[in-house]
Formats: structure tokens, sequence, C-alpha cells
């Protein structure tokens, strides 16, 4: 069995139009968002044998900081085929993760994620930024045969953190 976790970057700022969509950084916000998944995944424990990440400087960030919150020291591989992917893109990626990794975090875009999770599991879920599901597979090895063997474990939104942590 095979875990397989997936993160939508957080917010990023719009407020530099000059920049292109690649270069575009984090806001206040999402900056503060991806510090509390990485306190989320903390607490919880989860610890993926490897992390790969979309090379966009937003999801740069989002992991970046993600990583020191968790307190995480896992191998962490930037990958330019996870930018702008579709699921089959996302599928070809996920196939060449080492046998010997039992779980992996992928940090990308929409809609390439929110495809990917339905393509894994069936369900159609809004990944808003920030956003990290837990996918159980029914396989024992990595590979692009992996539609529909995938069962969503669960969803966790920033907002709903954030939302807990004022009440």
């Amino acid at each position: 069995m095979k875990t397989l976790f997936i993160l939508r970057h957080a917010k990023s700022s719009w407020k530099d139009e000059s920049l292109q969509d690649f270069d575009r950084p984090l806001n206040g916000r999402g900056r503060k968002a991806a510090e509390l998944i990485g306190t989320l995944m903390k607490k919880q424990k989860l610890v993926p044998d490897l992390v790969l990440s979309s090379p966009a400087i937003r999801a740069r960030e989002t992991i970046e900081i993600l990583m020191k919150a968790a307190k995480l020291a896992v191998e962490l591989r930037y990958d330019q085929r996870i930018y702008e992917a579709s699921p089959l893109q996302l599928l070809e990626v996920i196939s060449q993760i080492e046998e010997d990794k039992k779980s992996a975090l992928l940090v990308g875009h929409n809609p390439g994620l929110e495809d990917l999770l339905h393509v894994l599991t069936g369900h159609t879920e809004h990944m808003s930024t920030a956003c990290l599901v837990k996918i159980d597979l029914k396989a024992n090895k990595w590979s692009k045969e992996l539609a529909e063997k995938g069962s969503l474990d669960w969803i966790v939104k920033a907002k709903e953190l954030e939302q807990d942590s004022v009440s």
C-alpha cells in the first residue's frame, strides 16, 4: 500500500502585475496558511518519504515554509513537469517514484491536482489554496496505472485550520 499526499500551493500575490505566472510569490495569507499546514503535519506526525514540488515560486515558498513548520527533514525534489501539468503528466511523475518510498507529497497547482484527485479516487473536490489531501493507494508500486486505485482518506483546507485557531 502506498500513500500520496497532494498539496495545492498556498495563496499567491497578484500585487506585481509585471511578474509571469511562474514567478508569483506567496502573499501574507499564503505564508500563514503554509505554516498552518506544516504545523498540522507536525502534530499529526505526517512524514512523507519524498516531497515532489513544482518549481514555481509560490509552490517553492509553500513547501519551504511547510517543511520548516513541520520540522521535516526529507528529500525534496523540484520537477518542472508538475507546473501546469495534466493528471496524466502528474501520473507520469508519480510513476517514477522509487519503490522503496511508501509515501510521497506532491505539491502543485490546479486544475491538475483536482483532476488527479478525481482520476485516483473518483471524488470531485475543490482544492482551495493550501489544501492538503491524503490518498491511500491500493497498489504496491508507483505506476501510471493508479487510476481509480485510490481512496480519499481526508482533506484539510488551511481556511478551516485558521477558523479553528480563532475559535
